[in-house]
């Protein structure tokens, strides 16, 4: 799946281990490059598992069309599909199959 990052900054330290320990600690970085090999192995989202450890799940309220990916408890990696439009399925859900291209918003702790 292609990945692109919503800032330039968030890049940097996606692609450097040593600013992903810096700024989540060494346990929410190592996760963070684990669930980040998961997104890139995925063809598209239907493709990551929506069960423990990486629990892809679709955000609700204010935040629905986002997405978000388990981390360190609380922490989760938000994520959006990259497309003007977002794919439907014939019953309104999100086809996951046709998300082949996602921006990573960031970590957040939104509980």
């Amino acid at each position: 799946m292609k990945i692109s990052f919503r800032k330039k900054k968030l890049a940097k330290i996606f692609n450097q281990e040593r600013l992903l320990v810096k700024e989540y600690g060494k346990e929410n970085g190592r996760v963070i490059m684990r669930r980040m090999d998961v997104l890139k192995a995925a063809l598209n989202l239907e493709q990551v598992p929506r069960i423990k450890p990486e629990r892809l799940h679709e955000l609700k309220g204010d935040r629905k069309g986002e997405f978000a990916v388990d981390l360190k408890h609380p922490f989760r990696l938000i994520l959006i599909p990259d497309c003007e439009d977002i794919p439907r399925n014939k019953d309104g859900g999100i086809d996951l199959q046709s998300i082949t291209s996602i921006i990573i918003k960031g970590v957040e702790d939104y509980h």
